[in-house]
């Protein structure tokens, strides 16, 4: 690769490969679940770290907003957030704010990760405790992750791994995320509330 040009292209080929491969399946089974903790008056919580945050704290706005489905993060309180993680160690941040909001079977939990989140490496403890409190509880849990054997994949109702190049595993994955998402809130099985522009143009 000697341009950048030649990268760029390569980057869209990277991208259009990637979008052949999404199990839609999984992504209708989010939607479909997400109506229902909807439909059963629970709640959504979101969680992520780095990306994976700005992600959560996006979609909390579109969720509400567009799917009229209560959501939260733990990412939107930076008081509480650092406020536990001075005083009780970052890895418990998540689960003990998931445990003061009352996390309850009727509740759902989507989780945002590049590395699907490991306890045997003790990679992004605190995504791997908020998904086991959600499993002990009896939440249902999503994810959009980019490895197949972390917690999330392997405890979640329904997961979308974007399976990126080694390489660039990070840009490809955080931005799947982003379109993903999307693609969830403007679901038929969820939107409520036309979008702006559209609604506008229209």
């Amino acid at each position: 690769m000697t341009s950048s040009e030649s990268f760029a292209r390569t980057y869209l080929d990277e991208v259009a490969q990637l979008a052949a491969t999404i199990d839609a399946d999984a992504l209708e089974a989010i939607a479909a679940g997400l109506r229902a903790t909807r439909d059963r008056g629970g709640r959504l919580f979101l969680v992520g770290v780095g990306g994976g945050a700005g992600h959560a704290s996006h979609a909390v706005c579109d969720f509400r907003k567009l799917a009229d489905l209560e959501a939260y993060s733990p990412v939107d309180n930076v008081s509480e957030l650092t406020a536990r993680t001075n005083d009780e160690g970052w890895d418990t941040t998540y689960a003990a704010w998931l445990r003061t909001s009352r996390l309850s079977a009727r509740d759902a939990l989507l989780v945002f990760s590049v590395v699907a989140v490991s306890c045997e490496q003790n990679i992004s403890m605190n995504l791997v405790l908020a998904v086991e409190l959600a499993k002990e509880v009896g939440a249902a849990v999503y994810g959009l992750v980019g490895r197949p054997d972390g917690t999330t994949a392997q405890l979640a109702d329904a997961c979308v791994v974007v399976d990126a190049p080694a390489q660039r595993t990070t840009p490809h994955v955080e931005g799947f995320q982003a379109v993903l998402w999307h693609l969830i809130v403007s679901h038929p099985a969820l939107a409520a509330q036309a979008t702006k522009w559209e609604s506008v143009a229209s």
